[in-house]
């Protein structure tokens, strides 16, 4: 299946001036709104109270979510757990309370009354406070992940291809995940677990995109013998064009209809993932690529070495 006649001869590199300025421009901005406006940082990552309760009828977590932000509680997380009867909720830490069994116990009947007033009987299964230690630890692992993924994605991109690809590829990864990063923190989205996992998500599915348009930058190269470095890069997009919007679109009804009926649980992933593809498949096209061009890639890089045979050295 074929959206662009492959054989088109789109000249995307010429247009690299105005994409790269583009760029540029967003991740300033982006990191203009991280340093100034920081992120919603969920329980997760600030501490907070774990509440669990069992109930003998059905829980709806909406109704849940509702009726605690009505209870004065402000944003929560709800989930199910162990069925429909069964729900967690954490809760933001309350200026001036102090962690203790005292604490957690008030907080668990007030969660309880709550629900009470919105018709839900629940009985406290259990409640325990969870300190800021816990989340200062989640956020250093969460960006100790970050960079590891990035720093292996480099590593294996420069082994399977050339140093040059895979410094471009590290550098697509850190323009989509600060320019995501920049979103987050402009919408004010509550930052927790999912959103980190959907920025781990968007950084394997931004650089598979990006391998796909490489093997076909090193495919030309070698097979080609008259096109210059811009002239293969411009034929190699123009051959996965398809290929990346196809993929891309796909993937982006996939999370479209996760995000407007999975719930508000998976409401941050979908949305943080989708604003991440978009990013990703522009910055496939016209990031990586002219920054692949400026560092100088050519036929010679990718030639293929052929070594003789010690034997034949050997005859007269």
């Amino acid at each position: 299946m074929e959206l662009f006649n492959p054989n088109a001869n789109i000249p995307f590199m010429s247009w690299r001036r105005i994409s790269i300025g583009i760029s540029a421009l967003l991740i300033v901005a982006s990191l203009t709104l991280v340093f100034t406006r920081g992120f919603n940082l969920a329980l997760d990552f600030t501490g907070g109270t774990l509440v669990e309760v069992q109930s003998e009828q059905v829980l709806d977590t909406g109704k849940v979510r509702e009726a605690l932000v009505a209870g004065g509680f402000g944003t929560v997380a709800v989930q199910s757990i162990g069925g429909a009867k069964e729900v967690a909720m954490r809760l933001p830490p309350e200026e001036g309370s102090k962690p203790g069994d005292q604490e957690q116990k008030a907080t668990a009947e007030r969660v309880r009354q709550a629900l009470a007033a919105a018709g839900m009987e629940v009985k406290i299964k259990r409640s325990e406070f969870v300190g800021p230690q816990v989340g200062k630890e989640l956020a250093e692992d969460g960006a100790v992940a970050v960079v590891f993924v990035l720093l292996t994605i480099m590593l294996y991109v420069a082994f399977r291809f050339e140093w040059r690809f895979g410094l471009s590829g590290i550098a697509g990864e850190v323009h989509d995940i600060i320019i995501t990063l920049g979103f987050i923190s402009l919408i004010g989205m509550e930052f927790d677990l999912t959103v980190l996992a959907a920025l781990l998500t968007v950084a394997g599915y931004s650089i598979n995109d990006k391998v796909v348009v490489f093997d076909r930058v090193r495919e030309i190269f070698r097979s080609a013998r008259k096109l210059g470095a811009e002239e293969t890069i411009n034929k190699a997009i123009n051959n996965t064009l398809s290929r990346t919007l196809i993929t891309g679109v796909t993937t982006f009804m996939a999370l479209w209809s996760l995000y407007f009926l999975g719930g508000p649980v998976v409401e941050n992933f979908a949305l943080t993932t989708i604003f991440g593809i978009v990013i990703g498949t522009f910055s496939s096209i016209f990031f990586c690529n002219p920054f692949l061009l400026w560092l100088g890639v050519s036929k010679s890089d990718l030639q293929v070495v052929k070594k003789e045979d010690p034997a034949l050295a050997l005859r007269p």
